[in-house]
């Protein structure tokens, strides 16, 4: 999913074709309608990378789903007084495992 001012991969490739025919920086952005900082962060990435797709983030992934955490949410509004591990039981017929201690957060 694309995020705010993210730009299309189809145009990054572009950035990068124009790049290595010769072109700079300044003609780069020109011929596409972008920023120059923006050509040279594309541009900046490739080398180092050797690719224009989106890496992943550091940090480790949630393990709860999104579908997950609507559920907690919705059983909390219901029952306020509903103790985690309540919560950790309702998770785990869903299959998804967490400690307690992270529903709580």
């Amino acid at each position: 999913m694309l995020r705010a001012k993210e730009i299309l991969e189809q145009m990054r490739k572009k950035a990068i074709d124009i790049h290595q025919s010769g072109k700079g920086y300044k003609a780069t952005s020109k011929a596409l309608v972008l920023q120059q900082t923006m050509v040279r962060a594309i541009i900046h990435k490739w080398r180092k990378h050797g690719t224009v797709v989106n890496l992943p983030r550091s940090g480790r992934r949630t393990k709860i789903t999104p579908r997950a955490h609507r559920r907690l949410i919705q059983e909390v509004i219901k029952k306020p007084r509903k103790t985690s591990n309540d919560l950790q039981g309702s998770l785990a017929s869903v299959k998804v495992s967490v400690h307690d201690s992270t529903i709580r957060k």
